[in-house]
């Protein structure tokens, strides 16, 4: 794959020159931005998949939600169904997409919807809904609506500023439109993040004058959660684990068992996968299978030997103070 992608480099030269001749077409006015009387807030990412942006989502809703009326909007990707999508009670993970449905079962008293084009839904959102502060999902390149307030992830140890155009990297946007957020999330750090290191991977970054560069990172829950029951992850020595996985990057989850001292097979999956009929029936045989929550969604009605492992995304203490400090400002004044 590696040499395939080296292969490709003209044609990422190719994909460089459109996403820089789309950009500077808005900045120059010739595209427009549209901006909505609703507070939005953004959260994206220059580089494709495996960012953290729904433990990222999840952070904001349980920041906000008590204290204005919330709307969540996401593209629901790989959704079997078109257009505008409001979801209910009703609502299922391939009409809304894996991630807004799992935030959909997760936060009760918030609304999730789904709509590739976002103007339509913010639109739709407004008119039916009113609400106070609406969260546009993975939509940082989505230059055809202006936010009030946007979050850029990257990943700890895959900076967009190393990477290159797709095909040959992972970059789906320029490394320059950085300047565009208003703060710079660095996710999945490790716990012994250090001074001088947070101050060298800021130097590399090398912000504007005024954009926050935080640091994050996932905190994995010690029980797994099933359709009846909790296990503690100290009690799976003797049991015969099957990790399944549909995410785009498995590696840290992978990493936190195997310190954990949990023994497993890896099934990897691309990601926003949907299992087959035979992919099914494989995963029944198995004694203990594990998954993430994305996943679980997808396969918890089908498979009774299922559980997931809950994370949650932190910031570090001196960074929460800050994120915190920036969404007051979206915040009704007595809250």
């Amino acid at each position: 794959m590696q040499l395939l992608r080296k292969i490709l480099f003209p044609i990422s030269l190719v994909y460089a020159m459109v996403v820089y001749l789309r950009n500077f077409l808005y900045d120059k006015g010739v595209f427009s931005s549209k901006t909505f009387e609703t507070p939005i807030i953004c959260i994206g990412n220059l580089s494709v998949g495996g960012t953290g942006k729904t433990p990222m989502v999840e952070f904001l809703i349980s920041v906000l939600f008590e204290k204005v009326t919330l709307a969540v909007l996401s593209r629901g990707y790989r959704r079997k169904s078109k257009g505008f999508i409001l979801g209910d009670e009703n609502s299922t993970v391939e009409e809304l997409g894996d991630e807004p449905y799992q935030i959909l079962k997760k936060f009760k008293g918030i609304s999730v919807a789904v709509d590739a084009d976002r103007q339509n839904g913010i639109s739709i959102l407004q008119e039916k809904l009113k609400p106070d502060v609406i969260v546009l999902d993975d939509a940082f390149q989505h230059r055809r609506v202006r936010c009030d307030f946007s979050i850029l992830l990257t990943v700890y140890d895959k900076l967009y500023v190393d990477d290159w155009y797709l095909p040959t990297g992972n970059l789906r946007d320029a490394k320059g439109e950085a300047k565009r957020a208003d703060i710079i999330v660095v996710t999945k750090c490790p716990l012994s993040l250090k001074a001088g290191e947070r101050a060298r991977i800021i130097n590399k970054i090398n912000p504007k004058p005024g954009q926050d560069v935080l640091f994050g990172f996932i905190d994995y829950g010690k029980q797994l959660i099933g359709n009846r029951e909790k296990v503690d992850i100290s009690a799976l020595e003797k049991v015969e684990i099957t990790l399944v996985t549909g995410i785009a990057n498995p590696e840290p989850l992978v990493k936190f068992l195997r310190d954990q001292g949990v023994r497993f097979e890896h099934l990897r999956f691309a990601d926003h996968h949907f299992f087959s009929a035979n992919e099914i029936a494989l995963l029944r045989q198995k004694e203990f299978v594990l998954t993430t929550e994305k996943d679980y969604v997808r396969l918890n009605q089908q498979l009774n030997n299922i559980y997931y492992m809950p994370i949650a995304f932190r910031f570090f203490k001196e960074d929460e103070k800050v994120i915190e400090k920036h969404l007051r400002t979206f915040m009704r004044p007595n809250s």
